[in-house]
């Protein structure tokens, strides 16, 4: 099995858009596709208390304006530069959906500044099973959307279009604070994100990817987290990935997809504070 990693880089690094919050120790928070750095706040909320949390807008997303066309690739010198203007050594990176796609690739890239990984609904080989999208699914997203938006968490929209949309692929615990997350984080995200950004993704899934045999040159302690029910990312995807680190703990929530920080929230926060008790060298500079 080859690994296939992301295309080079293509243009020039850009300054990137980002919130940070708290002091301590830096954990990098990465946002997924469809997504802005506002988006990772379910994260970021907790654990500024005890460290110092960024969250960008990568390239193409949220305030992070792209100048042209640029590939994924493009993302990682971006993160570098971030990190080097931060004055950032070593950090705990977080990232969620595509944004854990970046974090695998930085762990591999620079090693001596990344102290853990907890990866979100990702994978290093992702696979999904998402069904065909109708015009009907589209139309009642959109519904749903916008409804939720005027009134988040209505009951009556939850289960007249909420159920019947795409939200059905992405949720299973169709419960009004998910929907106040899509009404807050989602749709801004989804309406700030490019078309550069969208095409970008499209030329990497078409080109492969697969860093699942290079992973064995990531050491430093890993938390691999899944939903049973993911469409998008598969969680039999993220295991695999899980059983190729060698210093990888791994869980896999049931009755939840690919949105799970929003629909359990409260249990996958303190599974990290538990992870990150037990490893705490994660959240401590080194030589």
């Amino acid at each position: 099995m080859p690994s296939q990693s992301l295309a080079v880089q293509t243009s020039a690094v850009q300054t990137l858009s980002v919130q940070v919050s708290g002091s301590g120790y830096p954990m990098l928070c990465l946002h997924g596709h469809p997504g802005t750095g506002r988006s990772m706040s379910v994260f970021t909320e907790h654990f500024s208390s005890r460290f110092k949390t960024l969250a960008p807008d990568l390239r193409g997303y949220g305030r992070s304006r792209p100048a042209g066309e640029f590939q994924l690739a493009d993302h990682l010198s971006d993160l570098e530069a971030l990190l080097d203007t931060q004055n950032i050594s070593q950090c705990l990176l977080l990232g969620w959906s595509l944004g854990g796609i970046f974090a695998i690739e930085l762990a591999l890239r620079y090693p001596e500044r990344i102290s853990g990984l907890i990866l979100v609904a990702t994978a290093a080989r992702p696979w999904g099973s998402h069904p065909k999208i109708t015009w009907q699914d589209n139309l009642f997203t959109g519904i749903a959307s916008v409804l939720n938006k005027l009134r988040p968490g209505w009951d009556w929209n939850i289960e007249t279009f909420g159920k019947r949309s795409l939200y059905r692929y992405l949720i299973q615990q169709h419960t009004s604070a998910a929907y106040q997350h899509l009404a807050d984080e989602g749709m801004s995200a989804y309406l700030q994100t490019s078309g550069a950004a969208t095409r970008a993704l499209n030329r990497a899934i078409q080109g492969g990817y697969n860093r699942v045999p290079d992973l064995h040159q990531i050491h430093c302690p890993v938390l691999v987290l899944a939903g049973a029910e993911d469409r998008h990312i598969t969680a039999p995807a993220s295991l695999e990935t899980a059983q190729a680190l060698p210093n990888c703990e791994s869980c896999c929530y049931p009755n939840v997809a690919h949105l799970f920080p929003w629909e359990i929230s409260e249990q996958m926060l303190q599974d990290m504070d538990q992870w990150i008790a037990k490893h705490p060298a994660v959240v401590q500079f080194t030589g």
